[in-house]
């Protein structure tokens, strides 16, 4: 049977369709135009809020110079210990004639007691930052708690935690850190806690201000409905989306800390000689600013070109980060 039904096809005359007048008609193959680029957007991978707030960071050119000198820092300090002692000098070793100019062996000179600045600096930057990071870093874990527990839950809880923070907010800031050092005496370790504690109340706030705006929204309620713990809610759905305005006031927050650990070592509260401090170092050379200016140029300059870069950075991630910015 199939095999006459194929003779028949091939027989069967094909007919093509005509007009009214018996002419033929002609089809026209009709084809969908392609945009120009329209393969390339197919093919581009998708974007997430990082990968766009990346781009929009790397545009910034004030926000990549604070990261560039923020990282050359780091990296600096790091190896501090492989390359310092051996080319230059201990940042404690008193073997070298007093008040010597710069120059090639000493590029920054010698203070009062012979002790090479160049050192120093480089090793007082590793205290100033350790103390900048590990006092934001307090900071940030008891201003994420209680902003979390103030902003979810509210009602008293809000009310107690709120006029905690107003109190510490009643209090000259710098003041109260003296304060807090006197009670726990002065060194490396308690200027960091110190500073920690004191910084706790304003990323409450801003962390609080940032769930109250999230905790209402669809996603949240569908969570709540499905039985999701408190917990889970808070950091699976909430602090995700809620911790960019964070991100950037803790990279601000560490050159203050900064300055405040400057400040500190300064009125002889903070780091106690023989380690290095830019804060104390500069103390140390107040009474020497006209015979030898150079002892406060560079632990001056140390500390204001770091804090500069962490202020620029700070300003970069908050355009990076707000999602209404265009690119």
């Amino acid at each position: 049977m199939s095999k006459r039904t194929d003779r028949r096809a091939q027989h069967e005359p094909q007919t093509t369709p005509l007009d009214v007048e018996g002419h033929e008609l002609k089809t026209e193959v009709t084809t969908t135009p392609v945009l120009p680029g329209a393969a390339d957007l197919a093919q581009r991978p998708e974007r997430t809020l990082w990968g766009d707030a990346w781009i929009r960071l790397r545009k910034n050119k004030l926000a990549i110079i604070g990261l560039i000198w923020i990282t050359l820092v780091i990296g600096v300090t790091v190896s501090a210990d492989l390359w310092v002692p051996q080319n230059f000098a201990s940042p404690t070793s008193t073997e070298a004639d007093s008040l010597l100019r710069p120059s090639a062996e000493h590029p920054f000179g010698t203070d009062r007691i012979g002790r090479d600045v160049f050192s120093r600096v480089i090793y007082g930057a590793r205290v100033s930052l350790a103390v900048g990071i590990l006092a934001v870093g307090i900071s940030l874990v008891l201003g994420l708690i209680m902003g979390a527990l103030s902003g979810y839950y509210g009602g008293w809880l809000d009310a107690f935690i709120m006029r905690t923070a107003d109190i510490f907010f009643a209090f000259p800031y710098m003041l109260f850190a003296i304060a807090l050092l006197a009670l726990l005496g002065p060194g490396y370790q308690n200027v960091f806690i110190a500073i920690g504690i004191l910084g706790w109340p304003s990323i409450a706030r801003v962390f609080r201000s940032s769930i109250l705006s999230v905790k209402e929204t669809e996603y949240v309620d569908a969570a709540r409905a499905m039985g999701a713990s408190d917990s889970r809610i808070i950091f699976r759905h909430i602090m995700p989306n809620a911790i960019a305005p964070i991100i950037v006031y803790g990279t601000m927050s560490i050159g203050g800390a900064i300055i405040t650990e400057a400040a500190l070592s300064y009125l002889g509260m903070g780091v106690q000689p023989p380690t290095p401090s830019w804060g104390g170092m500069l103390s140390e050379a107040k009474a020497l600013m006209v015979p030898a200016p150079w002892l406060t140029l560079w632990p001056g300059f140390a500390i204001l070109t770091t804090v500069l870069a962490f202020v620029l950075m700070g300003d970069g991630l908050r355009d990076a980060l707000d999602v209404k910015m265009k690119d």
